[in-house]
């Protein structure tokens, strides 16, 4: 296949597409970063520079966080994830029959067990911060 062959082939046209977005895309993010530092006004403020909270500034601020924030994530993305496994099984529950329903029943379990653990460690209890 020569030079020709590869100007007929019928998904050229497409690439060629796909290159030329590729390059105006790269260009207008250049254009548009050249001009909003040109227009851009360089006044350096207290008010502009601190941060934006309500209420009061705040003096001393600890840099603490409760290990209770990451507990509650995993265990959220651990029954999270449950319900991913379930719904094939339920798409194809008919299929799959008593050895299916058995199977579900089980894995069931085991996320019931985990979730009675967690519940007797006290991981879904809020304790207050000190």
């Amino acid at each position: 296949m020569g030079a020709n062959g590869v100007v007929e082939h019928p998904y050229f046209g497409v690439f060629v597409l796909l290159v030329f977005s590729f390059v105006v895309f790269n260009w207008t993010l250049k254009i548009q970063r050249y001009l909003s530092r040109l227009m851009a006004q360089r006044k350096n403020e207290k008010l502009k520079l601190s941060a934006y909270e309500c209420g009061p500034l705040a003096l001393k601020q600890q840099n603490r966080v409760s290990h209770q924030f990451y507990v509650m994530a995993m265990l959220f993305i651990l029954f999270d994830v449950e319900i991913v496994f379930m719904f094939p099984w339920a798409l194809d529950f008919k299929d799959l029959g008593l050895f299916g329903f058995m199977e579900m029943l089980s894995f069931i379990a085991l996320l019931g067990i985990g979730f009675v653990y967690a519940l007797k460690r006290g991981a879904l209890e809020w304790h207050s911060m000190q």
